[in-house]
């Protein structure tokens, strides 16, 4: 952790930072393609050596899709507590991603007898990665499957490692069953993204795969995705808070190391306009983390890349978050809707010291599949647009081909395009004399 002056970060930390989506991946690259041409070329038998080799060491080809009464079991391993949280947290993500769709249909005139219009249809497949080995999240499969769902995907394929028992958790079968999932399958990494881009005898090649997945798995997507239409980039996680001199340091610091403890790369970063605030979350940090264990991930993560940052004011502040485009921001200062509308950048934004990242993970509705590495400049979070295509039409009567024909005639002519021209005529049987 490191307590910085604006100068200073900007002169020795923000160059590295804009680009940190840059890593050297070459070799991880090279180990993915030769997975994904193992599992093009193999299928099945790819997709089981692969999971022997990182997974469950006596896996076999039976084992690859879960059963309806699979997913029924897994209830049982859960308590109802947890049951009924899965439940509505779902509903709270149905209740924001259905907000999102407006008209299916609509259409208008562009000049008398001249009607456009758009419709809107949903993918037909979708394969969706849940990743379920050492870290296990149901939430991601709750976020994934049900925007799938609204859009009215018939299709929906989830991918989840299993455990060295050759099972799926229980957390997750349940999460992708109440989310609306139609297949599930034991199957995880690279190897997971490769069987639903190109179909294996078991499981079927999908139209777009989403979900968040390690490095290997966010190679492979970029690898297939020629093949396969794929969400988008996503790394470690990121949480960029800004604060002034009203802001609790206690809630800072849990956040700080709450967003750490996900990864030994998550990126922390605090912009504050107080230097004794700077100071009182540093202190803070260092207090909360002696009740953590040496080896965990916070320690880690906070240890290299956790910094605290002076700013000369929140538009200062503002400029910073908009260049850095981090996955989370938080707003704790005592206006924070100043903040919100001048923000640009980022896979979310959390308003007020009661809204917690922790709501958006998991509970509040927004989706938690993000952009990192400073992608959200270009990229937006997963919703149901994700899911969806639209298909334009057009249609004219014979007035809106006589008020057409001359502007379309003269552009054609203009990019020397004879066919267009007689294209047009040939509708009333004309030529160009």
């Amino acid at each position: 952790m490191k307590i910085l002056t604006a100068e200073k970060f900007e002169e020795h930390y923000l160059p590295k930072m804009l680009n940190r989506a840059k890593v050297e991946r070459s070799k991880v690259f090279r180990e993915v393609k030769k997975i994904i041409m193992d599992v093009k070329e193999k299928g099945d038998l790819a997709i089981i050596d692969y999971t022997r080799k990182f997974d469950c060491a006596n896996f076999s080809k039976e084992k690859l899709k879960v059963s309806e009464e699979e997913v029924k079991s897994a209830y049982k391993n859960l308590k109802e507590k947890e049951i009924n949280a899965l439940r509505k947290a779902a509903e709270n993500i149905k209740i924001f991603h259905e907000r999102q769709i407006g008209k299916r249909k609509w259409s208008t005139a562009t000049l008398e007898g001249v009607k456009v219009g758009q419709i809107i249809q949903p993918l037909s497949s979708a394969g969706v990665y849940a990743p379920g080995g050492k870290a296990v999240y149901p939430s991601s499969a709750l976020m994934c499957t049900i925007p799938a769902k609204i859009a009215g995907v018939e299709r929906i394929v989830v991918c989840s490692p299993p455990r060295s028992d050759g099972d799926i958790n229980p957390a997750v079968l349940v999460a992708a069953d109440i989310g609306g999932a139609t297949e599930i399958y034991r199957v995880g990494g690279a190897q997971a993204v490769a069987a639903l881009s190109y179909g294996t005898e078991t499981i079927p090649k999908v139209e777009k795969i989403v979900g968040p997945g390690n490095l290997y798995v966010t190679a492979a997507k970029l690898l297939v995705s020629m093949e396969v239409a794929v969400d988008l980039p996503a790394g470690p996680t990121e949480l960029l808070v800004i604060a002034d001199e009203f802001t609790d340091p206690s809630i800072v610091a849990c956040d700080i190391i709450a967003q750490a403890e996900h990864d030994a790369r998550a990126l922390t970063l605090v912009l504050t306009t107080s230097e004794g605030l700077a100071y009182e979350i540093e202190r803070e940090v260092k207090q909360q983390l002696k009740t953590l264990p040496e080896w965990s991930l916070a320690r880690q993560s906070i240890k290299t890349n956790c910094f605290i940052i002076v700013v000369e004011d929140l538009e200062n502040a503002i400029r910073y978050a908009n260049l850095i485009a981090p996955e989370h921001i938080e707003l704790l200062t005592k206006k924070p809707y100043d903040v919100l509308w001048k923000l640009r950048n980022a896979g979310a934004v959390f308003v007020g010291k009661y809204s917690a990242v922790a709501f958006g993970d998991y509970s509040a509705g927004i989706n938690h599949v993000l952009p990192t590495g400073g992608y959200a400049k270009m990229f937006s979070g997963l919703t149901v647009w994700s899911f969806l295509k639209t298909l334009n039409f057009l249609e004219c009567n014979e007035r809106g081909y006589r008020n057409l024909k001359e502007i379309t005639i003269t552009l054609a002519k203009l990019e020397g395009l004879d066919g267009h021209v007689k294209s047009v005529l040939s509708r009333c049987g004309e030529d160009e004399n």
